[in-house]
């Protein structure tokens, strides 16, 4: 793949869901907000963590082996536009009224995709799947714009680099 250098006004964000409950509760947000592309984000962060762990021998200062340790994909989305659809995607029903019990939280997939409109059908795609929101904030300042945002985990991810 040539040198591409991206600029987050290049990137759209879209969601996409699974099918199962946890899917159909998502998809129920996305039809209802029209989620696809997420309008007005000024800033995702995605990553991942991998809990290497040492082993160090009986002497020995520096480790004598790493092992990979359990893999963990999280991040966040700054959102200028507040009207109710992350949170109903972090709550489900739960964002309405009060359930009497338990409750599905939706479950869907994060699309981030970057295309450099000077190079067309070069991108860079970043799939999150599985995601859950775990955490929502709502930030009304004085004299700056009204922003919300949302923290997610996720199962895994999977990166599509193309050239065309």
């Amino acid at each position: 793949m040539p040198a591409t250098v991206f600029r987050g006004s290049d990137g759209t964000i879209s969601v996409a869901v699974d099918s199962g409950a946890e899917g159909d509760a998502a998809k129920a947000v996305d039809e209802a907000y029209s989620l696809t592309p997420i309008g007005r984000a000024t800033g995702v962060t995605i990553k991942v963590t991998n809990d290497v762990q040492p082993f160090h021998e009986l002497g020995q200062r520096f480790p004598t082996e790493l092992r990979p340790g359990n893999m963990n994909v999280y991040g966040s989305i700054d959102r200028a536009f507040v009207n109710g659809a992350l949170l109903k995607l972090m709550l489900g029903d739960a964002a309405s009224n009060r359930p009497a019990g338990t409750f599905v939280s939706p479950s869907f997939n994060l699309s981030v995709r970057l295309e450099n409109p000077s190079q067309p059908g070069t991108h860079a795609t970043v799939t999150v799947v599985g995601v859950k929101l775990n955490e929502w904030s709502y930030d009304l300042p004085e004299d700056d714009f009204v922003m919300e945002q949302v923290n997610f985990r996720a199962l895994w991810l999977k990166v599509e680099d193309a050239v065309v």
